[in-house]
């Protein structure tokens, strides 16, 4: 009962108080339902994986943002504490799935529970680093990465400025522990956790135009990416889209694509051939690479000019697609077929149940006043998130099934081929 109401967006002090426990037995139970899905998951997701081999993988990475009540330690409250430190703090969550299964692979929070400030205190001071640039310190990837130190004789720092960072730094010692981590470092290790967990000859990554995520696709796959074994697409959706607009879209663009393919002498060819025949028209007059030079060499570059995909969703409408890497060496049939393929779908449907199925990572609430949002429901703890979300997870690639083209129900999980058969909750909480 306490993993059903968990996944299905009961509030912590409702379930307390259906449950007649206490919140300290909630996120004990809590940690244990996460420690049992991790042994579910090294027996039936990391096992098999070490053995599979794709020939291709379409990979869809996007970032899911939501705001974390900063709550103040037991002790460190009233008025004499207020404004420390702003009351709600933006947390990143990185997600990778699987575009041709909907298979989720990873989904990591930007936070490190286990580091104290008491350790950045330890390094900065036997490293010596408090006056070092960022990326050359040890704790670069947290948010506080060093500890103040006093300035010394030959120190351009003031005595003010010292006071000042020194000040905040002991601030965040009256919040929970643990510090967030920048999302640069979060996507970079969720991706090269992603490249030692699975074995593909090909990889084709799609993302929106986050830097964050295109950084690190580049750095992680820098050597498949100059051979030629991994190209980036971009999706670009307008999120603020009505589903009513999206839909009359969808109808617009499907009927100018077969207009458009009566006046080519192409009336006997299915939509989806014409869009194809569409996107290969289209690469011939403007190519999604060109050609500069320095004077001795030449190089080929993304030309940043996207294509608008000719047949789109229902509940997208129209959006535009594009590559950053080097495609010149391919056809262009081959690659208007990978263009159509491109799709955020895989993120979208799991990030949309973290919002739905998470009470402490949903949507914000409109105030009683109208006048602004409320985060009342919102997790205070990223270790907690972390480990909703883990949960989530598992249950929404080996338990929830999703109709397939032949009109069966198949989990994500038995689509990837990890397994044959749809798991229950009652099979994580008593798996042996």
């Amino acid at each position: 009962m306490f993993a059903k109401m968990l996944l299905n967006r009961i509030p912590v002090s409702k379930t307390c108080e259906a449950l007649d426990i206490s919140p300290k037995t909630y996120y004990h139970k809590l940690e244990w339902l996460y420690r049992r899905c991790l042994e579910f998951l090294e027996r039936h997701e990391q096992k098999p994986l070490k053995t599979m081999e794709f020939n291709s993988l379409w990979l869809n990475t996007d970032k899911l943002i939501y705001n974390l009540n900063n709550v103040r330690r037991k002790g460190h409250g009233g008025l004499r504490y207020d404004n420390l430190e702003d009351k709600l703090m933006q947390t990143h969550i990185i997600v990778t799935g699987d575009v041709d299964t909907g298979y989720i692979f990873r989904s990591d929070v930007a936070y490190d529970w286990l580091i104290t400030l008491r350790d950045i205190s330890e390094d900065t001071q036997y490293y010596r680093e408090d006056h070092l640039y960022e990326f050359s310190r040890k704790n670069a990837r947290l948010r506080l990465s060093c500890s103040p130190q006093p300035p010394t004789e030959n120190d351009d720092e003031t005595d003010l400025e010292y006071e000042t960072l020194l000040d905040e730094f002991q601030r965040r010692s009256k919040y929970i522990e643990g510090l967030h981590t920048n999302s640069n470092y979060t996507a970079l290790v969720h991706l090269w956790m992603i490249k030692q967990t699975l074995q593909s000859q090909k990889w084709r990554f799609v993302s929106d135009e986050d830097e964050t995520i295109m950084k690190a696709i580049y750095r992680t796959f820098i050597e498949e990416i100059t051979s030629g074994d991994v190209h980036h697409f971009l999706c670009k959706v307008d999120r603020e889209k009505e589903l009513p607009e999206a839909y009359k879209e969808h109808i617009t663009a499907a009927s100018k694509l077969k207009d458009w393919g009566e006046s080519q002498g192409f009336d006997e060819l299915s939509l989806k051939k014409l869009a194809s025949l569409k996107v290969v028209y289209e690469l011939q007059g403007q190519p999604l690479f060109k050609v500069v030079s320095d004077g001795t060499q030449t190089y080929k570059v993304w030309a940043k000019s996207p294509i608008e995909h000719p047949l789109p969703p229902s509940d997208k409408g129209y959006f535009s697609v594009d590559c950053t890497t080097d495609i010149s060496s391919l056809s262009d049939d081959y690659v208007a077929n990978m263009l159509l393929k491109v799709s955020d779908r895989p993120t979208s449907n799991f990030m949309q149940s973290i919002r739905r199925r998470l009470s402490i990572l949903e949507r914000p609430l409109v105030t009683a006043r109208g006048g602004g949002k409320s985060y009342i429901y919102a997790n205070f703890n990223p270790k907690y998130a972390q480990m909703a979300v883990t949960i989530l997870r598992n249950y929404y690639n080996f338990c929830l099934g999703t109709k397939t083209k032949g009109k069966e129900k198949l989990t994500p999980a038995q689509l990837l081929g990890l397994t044959d058969k749809q798991f229950t909750i009652n099979d994580i909480l008593y798996f042996k």
